[in-house]
């Protein structure tokens, strides 16, 4: 396969584009990762979300330890052609390391706070056994 479609990419100075993970069914956004080259063709070859850990400066599998994997169903480029965004079925209804459905959990109130506004579905001492 040609990688003809990762050259059209404006990849930023570390190689590295924002990748925004959405629910494909609810539309609802589910995370944001970063992506390499190597990543996002790993996401299509294997048609499952693959990112780029930055602190851990490696690949990363999404669901490799927690088994909440990431089916990946579209993916779509921005006008500017600097973020993808994924369309992906959530296996397990969990893509937050915190135990929930999304990473956006957290809503500001009219006191200008940061409420909870979604809880736990599941322990991340189950998910994640070292």
């Amino acid at each position: 396969m040609s990688d003809e479609w990762l050259n059209r990419i404006k990849w930023d100075a570390q190689g590295l584009l924002p990748a925004i993970a959405q629910d494909s069914e609810t539309g609802r956004v589910l995370m944001f990762a970063w992506m390499n080259r190597d990543a996002l063709r790993l996401t299509v070859e294997e048609g499952r979300a693959v990112y780029w850990s930055r602190s851990r400066n490696q690949l990363w599998r999404k669901g490799e330890e927690s088994g909440n994997v990431q089916e990946l169903k579209a993916i779509e480029l921005d006008c500017d052609a600097d973020v993808v965004l994924l369309q992906v079925k959530q296996l397990g209804n969990v893509a937050c390391h915190t135990g929930r459905n999304s990473c956006f959990y957290r809503r500001l109130n009219n006191a200008n706070e940061w409420v909870t506004v979604e809880g736990v579905l599941k322990s991340p001492e189950d998910m994640y056994k070292r």
